[in-house]
């Protein structure tokens, strides 16, 4: 019989000690792997968790805003303070006059940058407008095709567009049910693709359309050149350009004051179709802490001194910037 020599056994016996101890270091590995990534996944949630409170703070100041100046009354333009932006600044600065502060919190709020506006969703056209007591609405139409046109887009689009948001209106009886195949009413802008707007055509009129639940008129102390060129039957680009120009210097108190300034070569301006006040608003809010960005959409609507929220929603930061979701 071969018997297994001392150093045979020794042999064996470090590889087995090196492979326990390979064993143990992984388990180790592994172990503090774990412990760390729970560690980023809840410090990550409790970020989240902070941005979301800071912008719905955020939200409260823009109605508390937006409240302010429906009690001073008049026209919504431009020039009042919910339409100044609020550029990028540390948060630090909002705390600033609260003495409870604890110089931790003091430290970690320097470290936070919060930004965001209110911008007018009057100033742009709704194109819920399309469709009026059940049927496509002509003077609507024919804004939008003027749009169309401004823009270079195919009018074909815009044929399919308000017939699908006819049919997804549509409610039906027990005798004539509506088809599984109507498409769903759409609740924003990016859903008008379901509606058949390409791409190319959904990109171009993000800035001049909106989806509001109800008919409203454009605002000319707001809305842009494009807008108001298209929202008026015969106004040409000129004199919309005028208008643009007028209320840089003095924003018009009624419509009349917009109508004498465009004279009798275009139609007049009229309360079914414009107006010089503001009803639904946009509110974006952003917190940025390093390279994690967390931003909001809200859409609020004022009636008389009530400013209620209809929906809010997280965006997408730009390219570069990570995100919580």
């Amino acid at each position: 019989m071969i018997r297994s020599t001392p150093i045979s056994q020794r042999g064996a016996a470090l590889l087995a000690a090196m492979l326990t101890v390979t064993l143990v270091a992984s388990l180790a590995a592994a172990g503090l792997w774990r412990q760390w990534r729970n560690a980023e996944v809840e410090g990550a949630e409790r970020m989240h968790l902070q941005a979301q409170w800071v912008l719905t703070g955020a939200l409260d100041w823009a109605r508390l805003i937006l409240r302010e100046d429906a009690r001073s009354g008049g026209a919504d333009y431009l020039a009042e303070p919910w339409a100044v932006p609020l550029e990028e600044a540390r948060l630090s600065t909002f705390l600033a006059a609260d003495s409870n502060t604890g110089d931790a919190e003091a430290d970690d709020a320097s470290q936070v940058f919060l930004s965001g506006s209110i911008s007018d969703l009057q100033a742009r056209m709704n194109v819920y407008n399309l469709v009026e007591g059940g049927k496509i609405s002509e003077p609507d139409l024919r804004a939008f095709t003027k749009l169309f046109e401004v823009l270079g887009l195919p009018p074909t689009e815009l044929s399919v567009l308000a017939n699908n948001l006819l049919q997804s209106q549509a409610t039906g009886t027990p005798a004539n049910p509506v088809s599984p195949l109507t498409p769903l009413p759409p609740q924003r802008v990016e859903h008008l693709a379901w509606l058949g707007l390409s791409p190319p055509t959904l990109a171009a009129l993000v800035p001049f359309i909106t989806l509001l639940p109800q008919r409203t008129t454009v605002n000319i102390n707001t809305a842009s050149v494009t807008v108001l060129y298209a929202s008026s039957p015969r106004l040409d680009m000129a004199r919309a350009q005028e208008l643009v120009n007028a209320r840089k210097a003095a924003h018009f108190k009624t419509l009349d004051d917009a109508n004498k300034l465009i004279g009798s070569a275009a139609d007049p301006l009229v309360d079914a179709h414009h107006s010089i006040n503001s009803r639904y608003f946009l509110v974006r809010g952003r917190q940025r802490q390093d390279k994690t960005v967390v931003q909001q959409q809200s859409v609020v609507y004022r009636d008389g001194l009530e400013v209620k929220t209809l929906w809010r929603t997280n965006v997408a930061p730009p390219l570069g910037e990570s995100t919580l979701q």
